[in-house]
């Protein structure tokens, strides 16, 4: 059997023999590309996902709903010793999920790679770097940082941070990897594809995040150095901080195996997941699955009752995902599927079609639904003005108009905890651009003992940059 029938046979065995149709019309290269796509996908696997997302009652019942326990900023600063110490000893990793393209924003680079320093226009990426470079200068140790990217922007990625010196860290203390691949289908499973040569296919969500740390290793990687706590956030908010002590302190002193930052809601409305409480399980309901009515509902002091945010902030033992990327089934995180438009070529005509509506399947992983698996979770209230400041669009809200403005107005506030005074308008904006890299300081705490004593000036109207 020659080893296109054996690729024949073996999709025919999956009905999705399809993917063969313009065989015939391919060339050489054409054809070795497709078959390369095809052995790729693991079609057991992908069938299993597809009828897991399929069957899998997501929806829950309302009525269960509860309002979690949340630990309020008191409670981090009172655990920043216990966080201080376990970065100290080299026991806490970074780990960013950065797998998307700046498309949105209006540049075809790695999102991380998107300038958005106020002043500096420093991208996302030297941020987040100069953020763990503070952090091993305080505390005398060399902070691991897991960088995990897609098949889209993993070489441009990679070179991004050699062309710039890894911003000062140690390249071997910067480990990329990539996340998993899974065919994109139609309504009724037949995968898609998106070019005659080409399998349509999609990240698996940033779920799939912790089952690549896994597959590509990167958890053996975290044993082999010693590291116990993981902390984890995305490429897109640059208020984050990669590794804060107050936070990690706080799922230790907790014992929790999985812990979220949250905040209050910016409104009803706001787009955001909301953490809930389902039979004495942490967990979070996306926006789009929330009942509407629910989301006004207010408790008995006349406040928004579900009031927690996700941003996508958490705090995870190595072991707990040692435990659920084991090959258990009862502790594998679930499938989704989201519909989607997707450019394919049409199986009849051999033409290609960019769809107006959705016309295909994607399946995902969340890793937020690792949450009800853990034995143990805690949840910190943080600020929106201190911690979430997302760069998704190009214009509006969450924009990079909203990030920068978001960047200064926490700088300013900082200095003027700091008894720095800092000129502002007559509707209460600073007057200026101020920014503050995280390598100055990254907390109000650390800038206080940067300025105590000082004697600086914020001029009105003009740009300061803060930095060693």
């Amino acid at each position: 059997m020659s080893a296109v029938d054996d690729v024949r046979a073996r999709l025919a065995k999956h009905g999705q023999e399809h993917l063969l149709t313009f065989w015939d019309e391919l060339d050489e290269q054409g054809r070795s590309a497709l078959l390369a796509d095809v052995d790729a996908i693991d079609l057991a696997a992908f069938e299993t996902a597809w009828q897991q997302a399929h069957t899998q009652e997501h929806v829950v019942d309302p009525a269960m709903f509860e309002v979690p326990e949340c630990l309020d900023a008191i409670e981090g600063r009172r655990a920043r010793a216990a966080g201080e110490q376990v970065i100290r000893e080299g026991r806490v990793a970074a780990m960013m999920v950065a797998g998307g393209q700046a498309t949105r924003l209006g540049v075809d680079i790695p999102k991380g790679a998107f300038p958005i320093g106020p002043v500096s226009g420093a991208s996302l990426f030297q941020i987040f770097a100069e953020g763990i470079a503070a952090s091993n200068e305080r505390y005398g140790v060399r902070i691991p940082w897991y960088v995990m990217t897609s098949k889209a922007n993993h070489a441009a990625t990679t070179s991004y941070f050699e062309e710039h010196d890894y911003f000062g860290l140690n390249p071997a203390d910067v480990l990329f990897f990539s996340q998993s691949m899974i065919p994109v289908a139609d309504e009724k499973g037949k995968i898609l594809l998106e070019e005659k040569h080409k399998v349509a296919m999609s990240p698996n969500g940033h779920g799939g995040s912790l089952t690549a740390l896994a597959e590509t290793g990167m958890l053996a990687d975290m044993t082999a150095r010693g590291v116990e706590f993981i902390s984890y956030f995305q490429v897109d908010n640059p208020l984050v901080k990669p590794v804060d002590p107050e936070f990690v302190g706080a799922h230790v002193t907790r014992g929790s195996q999985m812990s979220s930052l949250t905040m209050g809601k910016a409104s009803d409305g706001e787009k955001v997941g909301l953490f809930i409480e389902i039979d004495e399980k942490l967990t979070i309901v996306e926006y789009s699955d929330f009942p509407e009515a629910m989301m006004s509902l207010k408790d008995a002091d006349g406040r928004r009752k579900f009031d927690l945010a996700n941003i996508a902030v958490h705090v995870l033992d190595v072991a707990f995902v040692e435990s659920m990327t084991s090959g258990d089934a009862g502790r594998a995180l679930p499938w989704h599927r989201a519909s989607k438009k997707v450019s394919t070529v049409d199986l009849a005509s051999g033409t290609f079609v960019a769809p107006d509506s959705p016309n295909a399947v994607k399946l995902e992983m969340f890793v937020f639904d690792a949450l009800p698996l853990a034995r143990t979770t805690m949840l910190l209230r943080t600020e929106r003005s201190e911690r979430f400041s997302p760069v998704k669009n190009a214009t509006g809200v969450d924009s990079v108009a909203t990030a920068k403005r978001d960047l200064v107005r926490r700088a300013a506030s900082w200095l003027a905890e700091c008894g720095v005074s800092v000129p502002m308008t007559a509707d209460g904006e600073p007057d200026g651009v101020v920014e503050i890299s995280p390598l100055y300081a990254d907390d109000v705490v650390s800038l206080a003992a940067r300025e105590e004593g000082g004697d600086r000036e914020i001029a009105a109207g003009g740009s300061t940059l803060l930095r060693p």
